[in-house]
């Protein structure tokens, strides 16, 4: 089954209490849409029900993550494509399945650059993404000090992995996040 927007909203809200996990989900949800409508025959509805579920059991099993999902997701009767998905961004790092599908390598890349894309935005006078452009972006992951926490190693194997320049992918993250700035708190603030 492949559950609707809401009802994986329903299952992230489920586990997690946490306002910057919440939106972490929403920024990756967000992010995978875009990316899924610059592949011809793509489901960008598919592709951010798993970018929004990606992270199910981090609040409450964090030893457990990518793990946990899966028993999750079965649980609910989640259909084997979102189960795999959802756990294959954590390949390497906390689980055996790799990223294997366009939609899985997205997730692998965007998962952690979004992240950085997030932290580089709350660090501008604007607190925005609106007017953010790949270059600073780019002079940020090339500071390990910045967003220390950030695997800039899986972005570069993401990257690979979908054969896409590393200018690109920054590029078209930052336009998924534009397209949601407002629900993730990170559209223009308001002046005075």
């Amino acid at each position: 089954m492949i559950p609707t927007r809401e009802q994986a909203w329903e299952w992230l809200c489920e586990y997690n209490e946490s306002d910057s996990l919440r939106k972490h989900a929403l920024t990756v949800e967000g992010v995978m849409r875009h990316f899924a409508g610059l592949y011809p025959g793509e489901d960008p509805e598919l592709w951010g029900i798993v970018g929004l579920l990606h992270d199910l059991d981090y609040e409450k099993y964090p030893e457990q993550h990518c793990t946990k999902t899966q028993e999750i997701l079965r649980e609910k009767g989640a259909d084997e494509v979102i189960v795999r998905g959802t756990a294959s961004h954590g390949y390497g790092l906390c689980c055996d399945i790799e990223p294997v599908s366009t939609m899985e390598k997205v997730l692998f890349t965007i998962d952690e650059l979004s992240g950085l894309i997030t932290a580089a935005a709350l660090m501008r006078p604007s607190h925005s993404v609106l007017d953010m452009e790949p270059k600073s972006v780019k002079k940020k992951f090339k500071d390990k000090r910045f967003a220390a926490g950030v695997n800039r190693e899986v972005i570069l194997q993401g990257a690979e992995r979908l054969g896409m320049e590393m200018d690109t992918v920054i590029a078209e993250t930052i336009e998924g996040m534009k397209k949601i700035a407002d629900s993730i708190g990170l559209g223009m603030a308001a002046e005075g």
